[in-house]
């Protein structure tokens, strides 16, 4: 299920987050799987999946995601989101996926991992998400991330991968620690929709709110303004039901439901949350 043009990445299973991280190490099957499914339900298009750095696994980051992989697909058809920074274990992960559609987190404009990420993206057909920054950590103008932006979509086509498999995100920083930082993103998106209009934009929603108290209302509020500057895709949790309707409205409110026809059906099956 697809809630509309808006495509909803379901961000829970990732190490980074404390409960997952204990969950992997203690090869916690059930919780593991129960995030899964709950994402599934609540309408994610793809269920992220991160497993870090092994702990355990005799030090194999590498088995851990294939653990990881199966554990996930033994409840869920929902296609995945390969998410490493190890082009050695996205590989491996791809080897271990049996789903047709599939997407890889992520590259950056650094040659060498283009090179190794991009060709993979290149022989399975997937979608890839590549950050907007260098070696040098991220850009702080939105001239720079484009530069960025050009530098990955010169490689990536010059290796054959099409520019629809390319999914930009933008970066987002705490709004905390920039108060420039949230239009930044927001011009971001719109440069890149303006120069690469077949390519797809998405970003990790919930950077933008964090040291912040009400963090979720920020998250919400984001999502439906990047929405009109032409967000695609968001790494968010989809178990924010409040969240997931204003999903909904933004497709509607940006053109991407015709006669409110997915709104209204979402509102007769009692989904929206006010």
């Amino acid at each position: 299920m697809r809630l509309g043009k808006m495509l909803i990445i379901g961000e829970r299973i990732n190490a980074s987050n404390k409960s997952v991280g204990q969950a992997l190490a203690n090869g916690d099957k059930e919780f593991l799987q129960n995030l899964a499914k709950a994402q599934a339900d609540a309408g994610a298009a793809f269920i992220d999946v991160n497993a870090g750095a092994a702990t355990d696994w005799a030090g194999s980051s590498t088995a851990l995601m294939e653990w990881l992989i199966d554990v996930v697909q033994e409840v869920t058809e929902k296609p995945l989101c390969i998410d490493s920074d190890d082009p050695a274990v996205v590989q491996a992960a791809l080897k271990r996926y049996r789903g047709e559609t599939v997407m890889i987190n992520s590259v950056n404009a650094e040659p060498e991992r283009l090179n190794s990420i991009g060709r993979l993206a290149l022989e399975r057909k997937t979608s890839l998400v590549a950050l907007v920054m260098r070696d040098g950590g991220i850009p702080r103008t939105v001239e720079e991330r484009l530069d960025a932006a050009d530098a990955i979509m010169t490689h990536l086509v010059g290796l054959g991968v099409k520019e629809e498999q390319v999914y930009f995100d933008p970066l987002v920083l705490p709004i905390s620690v920039d108060s420039t930082q949230g239009l930044i993103t927001l011009k971001t998106i719109a440069g890149i929709k303006a120069r690469y209009p077949s390519a797809k934009t998405v970003m990790g929603l919930s950077n933008i709110s964090y040291g912040l108290p009400n963090r979720r209302m920020i998250n919400r509020a984001f999502m439906v303004m990047s929405a009109a500057m032409g967000l695609d895709a968001a790494i968010m949790d989809p178990l924010d039901a409040k969240a997931m309707s204003l999903a909904r409205v933004a497709d509607m409110l940006t053109g991407e439901d015709l006669a409110c026809k997915k709104y209204i059906k979402a509102h007769r099956k009692g989904l929206l949350v006010e």
